[in-house]
């Protein structure tokens, strides 16, 4: 029996970075309304003001890439954990559209800054101990989501200010980064090339990463509008598909691990872009709400596992250095969530919101036929 007890430190680290990620991001959610009443800013005023957070995640993820590259990544975990905690309660108390707009930035670049790094950091670990790790790790970002979201929400409800919830939120988030300052590896790089854009089965995996982000982005962002639309649900409970896919994918991340060994990632990939291409036509058929429920159930539990695996095969690739794939891989994925949904706007425009799921269920047919090529050696 294999004995993991000399990476142990290191994997909890990198559990806790994952953690701080998903549940620094979700306390904002609940935040947003009364920021954006602070600023006095309007509906346009303020979507302008959150493209400085996609902005500064774009601008630092490529960045960190090289440094993590060149350096290791915990130093830029480091300073991607500790600036989210830095930012967080300064969103609460800023009052005017250029101090947001300004912390928003450097909010998102701490973001992307963490995303990248933590996820080179667990490619290093998980090769080290040569066994699926990645799943297990993605799953601490979502159930850090449910728990930031969650207990900002109830600080709210009663009655907790919005500056002090802010900061509660930056001290249980700063805990955490400590417990990880002292157990992260420390390595370096070979001095790779200083950038290099994403090529072979890189480019590859930075594609397959924003089909299943799109995914992600477009049950988020349509999926209740979608079910309202087909007469399936009523606005009160059209939100319930969402929490139905974002707990069936913290459950299938946290059996992840398990599952990629006994199938292995290429069965992993074609069960998964069928299970999610399933769901989405589930959705998109179903002449019940119950059917249509379970829909978000099957696409959670079929993407839940892709992205890891693309992640996993960046860091093990040979093409280009991990940091710098890896970088390619996150930013592409997030430009998926970022442009993904007003893609399916412009679409639903054009058609209906319907053919628009319809795309992203073809898109999905990517991840099964290229399986074989991403689980290459």
């Amino acid at each position: 029996m294999t004995d993991y007890t000399e990476t142990a430190p290191a994997r909890l680290a990198t559990r806790l970075a994952f953690l701080v990620a998903g549940f620094a991001m979700a306390c904002c959610a609940p935040l947003f309304p009364f920021i954006k009443a602070n600023v006095g800013a309007d509906e346009g005023q303020f979507g302008l003001l959150l493209l400085c957070l996609g902005l500064g995640s774009i601008v630092a993820m490529p960045v960190t890439g090289v440094i993590a590259a060149r350096r290791g990544a915990r130093l830029m975990i480091l300073c991607g954990g500790f600036g989210l905690i830095a930012m967080l309660p300064l969103l609460a108390l800023v009052n005017t559209p250029i101090g947001l707009g300004v912390t928003l930035f450097v909010f998102g670049a701490s973001i992307g800054t963490l995303d990248v790094a933590m996820n080179v950091h667990g490619a290093e670990v998980e090769g080290r101990e040569g066994r699926p790790l990645m799943s297990n790790f993605h799953a601490q970002f979502s159930i850090g989501s449910l728990v930031g979201a969650a207990m900002v929400t109830v600080l709210l409800s009663v009655g907790v200010p919005i500056p002090l919830t802010a900061l509660i939120g930056a001290v249980l988030a700063g805990g955490a980064m400590l417990h990880t300052r002292t157990r992260l590896l420390s390595v370096s790089g070979n001095d790779p090339e200083p950038f290099a854009a994403p090529r072979g089965v890189v480019l590859l995996l930075a594609a397959l990463a924003a089909i299943t982000f799109l995914v992600e982005g477009a049950v988020l962002d349509w999926g209740a509008l979608l079910v309202i639309e087909r007469d399936l649900s009523t606005a009160k409970n059209a939100g319930i598909g969402y929490i139905l896919f974002s707990v069936a994918m913290v459950i299938a991340r946290l059996g992840g691990d398990r599952i990629i060994r006994g199938l292995g990632e290429f069965r992993v990939l074609i069960a998964g872009g069928m299970i999610t291409i399933c769901g989405v036509a589930l959705i998109l058929l179903a002449d019940a709400q119950v059917a249509a429920f379970a829909g978000f159930v099957l696409i959670g539990l079929g993407a839940a596992n892709l992205v890891p695996i693309f992640f996993s095969a960046a860091g093990r690739q040979t093409i280009m250095p991990a940091g710098l794939a890896i970088a390619s891989v996150t930013t592409t994925g997030y430009a998926g969530v970022l442009l993904g949904p007003a893609l399916i706007g412009f679409t639903a425009d054009a058609t209906s919101l319907p053919s628009a799921f319809w795309l992203v269920a073809a898109l999905m047919a990517a991840v099964p036929l290229t399986a074989q090529i991403v689980v290459r050696k």
